[in-house]
This record gives structure tokens, C-alpha cells and sequence, in this order.
């Protein structure tokens, strides 16, 4: 729960950067699935869930090349970021990000409290700083895919992009 508030305070303020990705090459990693839920802890990750969690990756990068990202494929590190907790490897994500040519490091995660309550998140962290230059958090409700899904989009154009229009 603290976790959840940090990640919308910290979404929160960094939301006036996001008019700073003009033209930038990212590398956009594969989400993780953070799953808190007693369902999760009981019998462990689902099918669906797997599932999805391997599309939002792909969303996003088609989601962020509407906003004039330019994305880099990731597979020369596909193996090694799979292996890595991106969240918490000490900027992990910026040297596999530099070692693409990338400019920013895109990872997201799926926080599954209960199969009612997830929550999307979406940080991009400039590759050379290590500093975040956007995040972004939103709520889901209902671990379906239209709900994972549509929860991607909304971020993405309501809270990492709101009031610019895509190109």
C-alpha cells in the first residue's frame, strides 16, 4: 500500500516533464507482474496473467511511438533484463538502455493487489542521469484483459501525455 501511494506521489510530481521525450530513442522493457494479492500468494501466477503481461510491453512501445519516441529493440538484452528486477537493480535498466544506443529506459509494472485492485505503472528514466523523466500510475479495477489493456491507454494518454496529441 505505501508502495502504491509513493508511486502516485512520485507520478504525481514528475508529470511537468513529460514534454522532455521529444524524438528520444527508448528502450522499452518487458513489465513485471508484482502480484500482493492473497490469490497470488496461494496459487501463484495464472495463464491469463502471464499473457498478459507479456503484451503490455508491446502496447507500450506502439503507444509511446504515437507521442514521437523512437523505439530501439531490446532483444541484444531481452535475456538479461528478463533476468533483472529493473525496479530495483541500481539503474540496471539505463546501462542496458545505453548499451542499445537507447536514450531513455522504459520499464512498467502490474501491481495486483487483488484480482479487484491492480495498479499499471509506467517510468521512463533518462539513460545517461538515471533520473526519472516521467512516471506514471493509474488503478485498475478487474484483472481482465480489456481492464490491463485500457488501463496501459489511459495512462499513457491521461497521465504521462494529457493535452498533447499524438503525431
Amino acid at each position: 500500500m505505501m508502495k502504491t501511494i509513493v508511486t502516485i506521489l512520485l507520478g504525481a510530481s514528475l508529470m511537468t516533464l513529460a514534454p522532455a521525450h521529444a524524438a528520444q530513442k527508448a528502450a522499452v522493457f518487458e513489465f513485471e507482474l508484482i502480484d500482493t494479492s492473497l490469490d497470488g500468494e496461494l496459487l501463484g501466477e495464472t495463464d491469463a496473467e502471464k499473457a498478459r503481461v507479456t503484451r503490455m510491453a508491446p502496447l507500450a512501445r506502439e503507444l509511446l511511438s504515437h507521442y514521437g519516441f523512437e523505439i530501439v529493440g531490446i532483444a541484444p538484452v531481452a535475456e538479461k533484463a528478463k533476468n533483472s528486477n529493473l525496479q530495483s537493480c541500481g539503474f540496471c535498466d539505463s546501462a542496458m538502455a545505453r548499451e542499445l544506443g537507447a536514450e531513455v529506459a522504459v520499464t512498467g509494472t502490474v501491481q495486483k493487489v487483488s484480482n479487484l485492485i491492480l495498479n499499471v505503472n509506467l517510468y521512463v528514466r533518462n539513460a545517461a542521469t538515471n533520473k526519472y523523466e516521467m512516471v506514471g500510475s493509474v488503478d485498475i479495477r478487474g484483472n481482465t484483459d480489456d481492464s490491463w489493456f485500457r488501463g496501459i491507454k489511459y495512462l499513457v494518454k491521461n497521465r504521462l501525455f494529457k493535452g498533447v496529441a499524438p503525431q
